[in-house]
């Protein structure tokens, strides 16, 4: 058990813990971090992509559970070289990217720092949420767009060169409207933060239930995280539901599996710690 799963553990006695976000009541709370040195590096990115990348990452967690953002708490930990200048432009991206999706920023705290931390928590609503459980033995396992792309820009970030302004690992696609519509013909889903074989990984534990591959998947493809793409099965009779739900908002799907008896293990490097 690697060192993430190993302290998250610690915590298993709670009944809100296991999802991409806690369900109290009809409301999902989701937080995540986004640092400095550990998911960017300032050459990077401009601070306003930061800040859009530092809240869609975590509203992609919402979307993955049906549930519509609806406030935002930030924690920004702040280099005290920054400018006003700079800090604007920080602000203008969380700013941005919250009227994007309706959330209202509600509060959260700021302190000093060396390098810039950041930590967003999304309180979301949701009648019906989508659980990483509920998968049933037969069902199909399918994922939204294209995967690949995060992990080759990546590395080519970390080479020194430059990728393009509209790659995913910049800004991440939502497929939010999409996924709103689909969500009642979903047996459970998730975003695609860790990669492919990863979130594979954690639906196999949360349902029991191991994989049939239709066709082998790349490690290019397989592990590659930040991609933010969704992941999700269904019964087989929902498939032309769903398929015609994609042709309508323009979603690429790729159906990889179907759940049978078994159990599943990501051969990926861990991306956090092992």
């Amino acid at each position: 058990m690697n060192k993430e799963d190993y302290f998250i553990k610690q915590f298993s006695h709670s009944k809100f813990i296991g999802d991409d976000g806690a369900i109290v009541g009809s409301y999902v709370y989701s937080a995540d971090a986004f640092f400095e040195n550990v998911h960017f590096k300032r050459e990077w990115m401009s601070l306003k992509e930061i800040a859009q990348k530092a809240m869609l990452v975590n509203i992609s967690d919402a979307i993955a559970m049906n549930a519509k953002p609806k406030y935002a708490l930030l924690t920004v930990a702040i280099p005290k070289s920054y400018t006003h200048k700079e800090l604007d432009e920080l602000a203008l991206g969380f700013k941005k990217t919250a009227q994007k999706f309706g959330i209202e920023i509600i509060g959260g705290d700021t302190i000093c720092n060396e390098k810039l931390d950041i930590s967003v928590t999304i309180i979301s609503k949701s009648k019906r949420p989508v659980l990483r459980s509920g998968m049933k033995k037969g069902d199909l396992l399918c994922y939204t767009g294209e995967l690949g792309q995060s992990l080759k820009h990546l590395n080519a970030l970390l080479k020194g060169e430059k990728i393009p302004k509209k790659s995913k690992f910049i800004k991440p696609k939502l497929n939010a409207k999409f996924f709103y519509e689909i969500a009642s013909y979903v047996s459970a889903g998730m975003d695609i933060s860790d990669g492919l074989f990863f979130e594979l990984e954690r639906l196999s534990k949360a349902n029991t239930l191991g994989f049939e591959f239709f066709s082998s998947i790349p490690n290019e493809i397989g592990c590659s995280g930040e991609e933010y793409e969704l992941l999700f099965s269904f019964a087989p009779q929902y498939q032309k539901k769903i398929e015609k739900i994609a042709h309508k908002h323009n979603i690429k799907l790729t159906i990889v599996a179907k759940a049978v008896k078994g159990s599943y293990e990501c051969k990926c490097k861990g991306h956090h710690f092992e």
